[in-house]
């Protein structure tokens, strides 16, 4: 039998995992080519890299002086949280991948206190010790604290700590005597990380993630803990709730590198991917076809938000988007929650309309940006958090939110904070920054990033994830300003625009292409105000001294995409197309709105 570790990664954003992993491919030579190597290969998703996080959790395996190690990514981001616990049900043992600075983070805690609850063996690797001002000693103390208070039992707290930098490539014992390469790792990771669990008995394989392909449908994939599966085999399918269903197995894959290679036969311990199978979900259980025996089923993250999704009705439809009908949009949704576990669809009284529920505004504003770059047309609404009955009482979600800020920026961002219902846990100094903890309803975070990176000039460090649901906190108030609507479609012109500037301030610049109901500007006051910016100027064969000053524009506010989504009211809608993102009143015409409101 195969000698084979299973180990996941666990990191925060942006502490150098996917780096790592790709340094361990190129030791392992997994690319002969040397024209082929690229950096983040992990991260193959364009949004990925852009924002630096691991959204989906991937296998890659390699061999190592005739060891299989599967190495399993998980996601960083705690919008993503229902794929961790899946994920660390593969391994047998943990990589704990912390910033030689920064030390462990909020995300870290979450997923690290996963894996010390289902007994995960850790080992420690501190990463970026080649950054000015690191602290290595500190930080794996720091981590031995963070386990303690995580009741890690002594096994898990006597672990390893390796040291390096990913990015050039070495891994040491003693942070002050780099190596050449990743091999002191990978060393540890076979003599640190038990073999898998193998126990006798007839086949048992737990599906903890989907993968999806356009040629052969739904792939179920998982580690084989009993037994063993083969191409063509018959098996029962061992539903959640107890039933059973009949099915056969059609190609069986194991991860070998980067990719997935056809096996006459996965044995128990290691990973694989099965295709043939139908009507499966994550938590069920493949099992023996005569005496089948189901695992126990794994728990699934509720979606805490939810958006409206519509067709694109505005007066620019079509202009730059390949899919934009119900069809198209509908197709795409249901696709998308083949393998986005933790995303719910379901259809409004409007055939247009589908009403989504997600994870937070970061999960959603995924899927919505992966959309418009494949070229869909759509509007969504604003976000909606998510209230459950209990016990005859209305209940909302709390989020832990964790805030790294210059001191300067502290007092105004609690402030904000205990308007928006939040409770403050901790506040301690950490390095120049100070560190804050709260407790707030997901309400009160809708909105809170963009305030929060103004006030601290885009220095502060934010993080939050679902804690629990807890009765209803009252009213929060929302954005206080009034939008700038257009009074009839045309160009912007320099001229009316500045003669608004004193009313507020603008999110189109001069020139642009605008539509009757479109919102160009935030009004300085609570009510809306309907302008006219594609106005231009009366020409008169007059020459008036002083009056033909050239206009002086303010540059408009550039916002994100999840800002923007932030940033609706309930009476407008985000308009999404491959190039740009505009926001309207649902009702376009004045007289409309003012019929609706009465």
């Amino acid at each position: 039998m195969q000698d084979i570790r299973n180990i996941a990664i666990i990191a925060h954003v942006d502490h150098g995992k996917t780096t790592l992993v790709d340094k361990i491919l190129h030791l392992t030579e997994i690319f002969r080519d040397p024209e082929a190597q690229s950096d983040l290969i992990l991260d193959n998703n364009d949004l990925e890299r852009e924002r630096g996080i691991t959204i989906v959790s991937k296998n890659v395996s390699v061999i190592y002086k005739g060891v299989k190690i599967n190495i399993i990514d998980t996601p960083g981001h705690a919008d993503f949280g229902g794929e961790v616990e899946r994920v660390l049900n593969m391994a047998d043992g943990v990589l704990l991948i912390v910033d030689a600075f920064e030390g462990p983070m909020p995300q870290t805690r979450y997923v690290l206190s996963k894996a010390i609850q289902l007994g995960k063996k850790p080992i420690l690797v501190v990463n970026k010790v080649d950054k000015p001002n690191c602290r290595p000693g500190e930080v794996q103390e720091d981590v031995f604290d963070l386990m303690f208070h995580l009741d890690a039992n002594e096994d898990q707290l006597d672990f390893e700590t390796i040291y390096g930098s990913a990015k050039q490539g070495w891994m040491s014992l003693d942070w002050n005597e780099p190596t050449t390469d990743m091999s002191a790792l990978l060393d540890m990771v076979i003599d640190t990380i038990p073999p898998p669990e193998v126990s006798t008995g007839t086949l048992q394989l737990q599906i903890t993630s989907i993968d999806y392909s356009n040629y052969i449908g739904r792939i179920a994939v998982g580690r084989v803990t009993r037994g063993s599966i083969k191409p063509n085999m018959p098996v029962t399918l061992v539903k959640r709730d107890g039933t059973k269903e009949k099915s056969r197995t059609k190609d069986v894959f194991t991860f070998t590198g980067m990719g997935k290679e056809k096996v006459d036969e996965v044995k128990a311990g290691d990973l694989c991917a099965i295709s043939g199978i139908e009507g499966f979900d994550i938590g069920d259980t493949i099992a023996d076809i005569e005496d089948p025996e189901g695992m126990a089923p794994i728990t699934i993250d509720e979606p805490t938000m939810s958006m409206l999704f519509t067709v694109n009705d505005s007066p620019f439809f079509g202009k730059e988007g390949k899919f934009v009908t119900s069809r198209h949009l509908r197709e795409r949704l249901h696709a998308e929650t083949e393998k986005n576990l933790a995303l719910r669809v379901e259809d409004t009284d409007s055939p247009d309309s589908f009403q989504v529920f997600g994870r937070g505004v970061m999960h959603l504003s995924v899927l919505i940006e992966t959309m418009r770059r494949e070229g869909y047309e759509l509007q969504v609404g604003k976000p909606v958090v998510l209230f459950k009955e209990i016990d005859g009482v209305k209940n909302e979600p709390i989020e832990q939110l964790t805030i790294d800020t210059p001191e300067k920026a502290s007092g105004k961002i609690i402030e904000t904070i205990s308007q928006r219902k939040g409770e403050m846990l901790v506040m301690e100094p950490k390095g120049d920054l100070m560190h804050l903890e709260f407790e707030i309803p997901s309400r009160g975070i809708i909105g809170l990033r963009t305030y929060v990176m103004n006030v601290s000039a885009g220095e502060a460090i934010m993080a939050h994830r679902f804690s629990h649901y807890s009765p209803h906190k009252g009213h929060i108030p929302s954005r206080n300003k009034g939008s700038l609507i257009v009074m009839e479609g045309g160009t912007t012109i320099p001229y009316a625009m500045d003669k608004l500037q004193d009313r507020g301030h603008f999110f189109v610049g001069p020139g642009k292409n605008v539509y009757e109901g479109q919102i160009v500007g935030e009004n300085n006051r609570e009510n809306d105000l309907v302008v006219n910016v594609t106005r231009t100027k009366k020409l008169t064969n007059m020459r008036a001294s002083g009056s033909d000053d050239k206009a002086k524009m303010a540059p408009p506010v550039e916002m994100s995409l999840e800002q923007f989504m932030e940033y609706i009211e309930q009476d407008e809608y985000l308009e999404v197309t491959p190039e740009s993102l505009r926001i309207r009143k649902i009702y376009l015409k004045e007289n409309e709105r003012k019929k609706v409101k009465v």
